[in-house]
């Protein structure tokens, strides 16, 4: 009876550890509020978390999302406190303090605007006769924040894409840059299809190669490890039609005329 006992406690320890081992490594990634994309609100994270999560969990890795707000997550980030923080658009000088996977999705940035306007561009200095609502910690383009910089557009700083729409239907900006599946998702849930049908996107991309990133510390030492993981995964997961239907879960409400060209 007793090495009954001993053979059952052996084995259940056993099956406990492969359950453990299997579950992978549990890492923290500090994340902040960007939907569709990004957001606490839905079960999956958001599409491009989903497209992290599922990256990490092919190379044998579990995530736990935290929430908080952006600029927070990258200092916190960046001394350690998290493993790393997902999702950021391109930036030279970000790696410095942080290892960059490969492009985790590409957004579609576009210039949002209300008829009747005559609003067009080819070059970013056309926008200088605009009113132009802008986020402060945007990844945008160089060009654009040059230009800022050197006092060539008329930008009115803005807390977050919903308030730059509000601005904008309320004719207070004239423009606004804004990611297309963003736009669509704020428009959808937030206006009325009546308070839309006056909106344009001008069909000239702002940029079109605006990659995005998960970035681990270099600050932790197992970060080089970990994204040479990730990648793999990704790669694996750009592989199957999984990818795919990720990024397919966004529609334009009625009313609204999106990119085209």
């Amino acid at each position: 009876m007793r090495l009954l006992q001993t053979t059952l406690r052996i084995t259940l320890i056993t099956l406990l550890l492969f359950a453990t081992a299997q579950a992978g490594e549990r890492l923290r990634i500090a994340t902040g509020e960007l939907p569709p994309y990004a957001t606490e609100a839905r079960a999956d994270k958001g599409i491009a978390l989903s497209i992290v999560r599922r990256a990490f969990e092919l190379a044998g890795y579990q995530v736990e999302y935290v929430f908080m707000p952006w600029n927070r997550t990258l200092e916190e980030s960046r001394g350690g406190r998290w493993d790393g923080t997902a999702y950021w658009g391109y930036k030279a000088e970000r790696e410095k303090d942080f290892w960059l996977s490969d492009n985790v999705l590409t957004e579609q940035w576009v210039f949002l605007y209300r008829q009747p306007l005559k609003f067009d561009w080819r070059e970013m200095a056309d926008l200088k006769p605009w009113r132009v609502a802008a986020i402060r910690n945007y990844t945008y383009t160089p060009e654009f924040h040059a230009l800022v910089e050197r006092g060539v557009l008329n930008v009115d700083w803005t807390p977050d894409d919903l308030a730059a729409l509000k601005k904008l239907l309320a004719r207070r900006v004239d423009v606004v840059p804004i990611e297309r599946n963003v736009a669509c998702d704020l428009l959808s849930h937030h206006f009325k299809a009546s308070q839309t049908a006056s909106l344009r996107v001008h069909p000239q991309l702002m940029t079109p190669n605006f990659t995005t990133h998960l970035m681990l510390p270099r600050s932790l030492a197992q970060s080089a490890e970990r994204m040479a993981a990730f990648n793999r995964g990704l790669a694996q997961l750009r592989r199957s039609g999984e990818y795919g239907r990720l990024l397919n879960q966004v529609s334009c409400p009625a009313g609204f005329v999106p990119a085209a060209g």
